[in-house]
């Protein structure tokens, strides 16, 4: 799954390193590390690259770590400071 909305950025799930990605121009510019137990998906620590701040690239990798989680029917436990204050945010969609 990508985000289609903005060409520049592309967002996944490397499933295989437990984590989500983001690219910016096709850098990887940050990540979102998960454990996953079940259908509980539990979001440990979030990562941006400084050098690709000020972008609003967490706010993405996260709206759509936090889509893609859903739409598997997951549970989120939003341990990391970061989700759990934009979850807070978006209590409709976390």
């Amino acid at each position: 799954m990508a985000d289609t909305e903005d060409p520049t950025v592309n967002v996944s799930d490397a499933e295989g390193r437990c984590r989500y990605e983001i690219e910016f121009e096709g850098q990887l510019a940050g990540l979102a590390d998960y454990r996953l137990d079940g259908d509980v998906i539990t979001f440990t620590h979030t990562e941006i690259d400084p050098a690709f701040g000020g972008r609003g690239l967490g706010t993405k990798l996260i709206e759509f770590a936090v889509t893609d989680a859903r739409s598997r029917n997951l549970a989120i436990v939003p341990q990391c400071s970061f989700v759990r204050k934009w979850v807070a945010e978006h209590p409709e969609e976390g």
